[in-house]
């Protein structure tokens, strides 16, 4: 059993919802309980046509649906951001340090249109 898995811009290169489900069931098997799942992905909702300028996006994910999912799979949601971060690593960051700092702050920043981040904690068995 593990204590943390940590998944970064993942999700959304899975080929169907199943595969999802069964990534996310795999993740609750190896989880300690009490353990976490911290989740940075793309968020379909924000992000619009540009998640689809990627080859390699097959499964169109929001904040909601992947909640959703989790649920399905056992795992319950602690903390979860819609907008965290920019949409691309491979867009320019601003080049003032002091506004790089604030944007990453401000998940609400009209020009945040990226990954959702969400933490969630594996169920006690129990249910809890």
């Amino acid at each position: 059993m593990i204590d943390v898995v940590f998944a970064s811009n993942f999700f959304e290169h899975l080929l169907t919802k199943r595969g999802l489900l069964r990534t996310l069931a795999e993740v609750r098997r190896v989880l300690r309980p009490g353990g976490r799942l911290l989740i940075l992905q793309p968020n379909i909702r924000d992000a619009g046509g540009a998640y689809w300028d990627f080859f390699d996006h097959h499964l169109p994910l929001t904040e909601r649906s992947l909640v959703e999912a989790l649920e399905l799979a056992g795992l319950k949601p602690i903390e979860v951001r819609r907008r965290f971060l920019s949409f691309t690593s491979k867009s320019d960051p601003p080049s003032a340090p002091v506004l790089r700092l604030a944007l990453s702050q401000d998940p609400d920043h009209p020009t945040n249109l990226g990954p959702t981040i969400l933490d969630h904690r594996r169920a006690a068995l129990g249910g809890d």
